[in-house]
């Protein structure tokens, strides 16, 4: 099976569509946001201001790119390990983030969260933060530029790889793919 097309906004419809282990090109316009960022974001929400964005049907992308090199809008963008993000992102979904990119496993709080507002986990490949940087065509940052390689950007990319890593039904590539391993044993 080859990979399918997405682009973003990414609305519902097209997030319920997918499933565990699909691999994923996707285009348009991602967010980036750590652990600083999201820690911000929250406490904007619950002081009622609003977000440096809108996060509704987004793709939120777990990574600080490294500095560029001359004439590239990014240096290396690999993911960051997501877990750190595991907190706040219950919130986010709540507001209508409809995708999150990264490393690792999630906790079960923001699996429930992601079966409740139909959105998805692609899985980026660690390790792969130049090859990843080719889909990014530019950078831009949007909030929190103290933050340095943390702050807010907005990135567009074209054919960014990923795999749907957990769907928005809740099943999970690191509990299938665990599973396969046992039963082949």
């Amino acid at each position: 099976m080859g990979n399918i097309s997405i682009e973003t906004p990414f609305a519902r419809e097209k997030a319920l569509a997918l499933r565990a282990g699909d691999s994923v090109l996707i285009s348009g316009v991602l967010y980036t946001a750590r652990d600083a960022a999201h820690k911000r974001m929250s406490a904007a929400v619950k002081e009622g201001r609003s977000l440096p964005f809108d996060i509704r049907d987004a793709i939120v992308y777990y990574v600080g790119p490294t500095p560029p090199r001359e004439g590239a809008p990014v240096g290396s963008a690999g993911p960051t390990t997501s877990c750190r993000m595991d907190a706040y992102a219950p919130e986010l979904l709540g507001l209508g983030l409809r995708g999150m990119i990264g490393k690792g496993e999630r906790s079960a709080a923001v699996v429930d969260a992601m079966k409740k507002s139909g959105a998805v986990y692609f899985a980026a490949i660690g390790g792969a933060g130049a090859l990843l940087a080719r889909s990014i065509r530019s950078s831009r940052v949007i909030a929190y530029e103290d933050l340095g390689t943390e702050a807010i950007r907005r990135l567009e990319v074209v054919d960014f790889p990923a795999m749907v890593a957990i769907d928005a039904y809740g099943n999970n590539i690191y509990e299938l793919g665990r599973k396969s391993y046992l039963k082949g044993k």
